[in-house]
């Protein structure tokens, strides 16, 4: 019997739906649905902590980013907070944003690892970056594309103990992930107005362990996977 995995799509497809429901009873006039309308920002909140937790907390930019924008939109909606509030407060996304990249390379580096090469970072922005990972015990890496683009190669990449994980955040920008012929990789990035492909001409065979996992937050963006 197959199983079915909750995705970071099935995740952003199910706002979307829920999204869809509240405007369609509104517009009807089924239902008065005003009152649930306004609380349309906090499942883009909870969207932002559930990627946060699928990635067991590695991957903390872009969940962080989409947790402070929706929060701040929550507040107004409640009038909470006014326009003139938000104006003048909008620098918080920066530092966020900047305080988000630090932590999730500090927790990079801090984790155990046997050889320095065995993980990666790589950071893009308004540019394009390339990475070729050759390790033999490789255990994962970070890539962040912010209005660029990152091209990650692991073609002759090992991994020794399985799963490595890729987290990913990509706004108004993309990564491409080249991996070996037959490795089976699970693709659980949540898609937010931006997409996921998988280009292989094969793959593996999609049971047990996965060789790589792939988690993140894609905005206006896209990940795409080749072999």
């Amino acid at each position: 019997m197959a199983t079915v995995r909750f995705t970071g799509r099935s995740a952003t497809g199910l706002v979307i739906v829920l999204i869809g429901l509240l405007l369609l009873l509104g517009t009807t006039g089924t239902v008065d649905t005003t009152g649930l309308v306004q609380w349309i920002p906090s499942l883009f909140v909870l969207l932002g902590l559930w990627a946060l937790v699928a990635s067991g907390f590695r991957n903390l930019t872009g969940p962080l980013v989409v947790i402070t924008v929706a929060g701040g939109w929550q507040l107004y909606e409640l009038g909470v907070v006014t326009a003139e509030t938000l104006t003048s407060w909008w620098p918080l996304l920066v530092v966020v944003f900047g305080a988000s990249l630090v932590l999730s390379r500090w927790r990079r580096e801090s984790a155990p690892a046997a050889h320095p090469g065995d993980q990666f970072s790589a950071f893009s922005l308004f540019g394009g970056v390339e990475r070729r990972v050759t390790a033999r015990t490789f255990v994962g890496g970070d890539v962040v594309s912010v209005f660029g683009a990152a091209e990650i190669d692991l073609t002759d990449a090992v991994v020794e103990t399985p799963p490595a994980s890729v987290d990913v955040f990509a706004a108004f920008g993309g990564a491409d992930i080249r991996v070996p012929e037959g490795w089976d990789v699970r693709l659980d990035v949540v898609p937010i107005f931006g997409g996921t492909e998988d280009k292989r001409r094969t793959g593996g065979t999609g049971e047990g362990t996965p060789d790589l996992v792939v988690t993140g937050l894609v905005l206006f963006g896209g990940v795409t996977l080749k072999d």
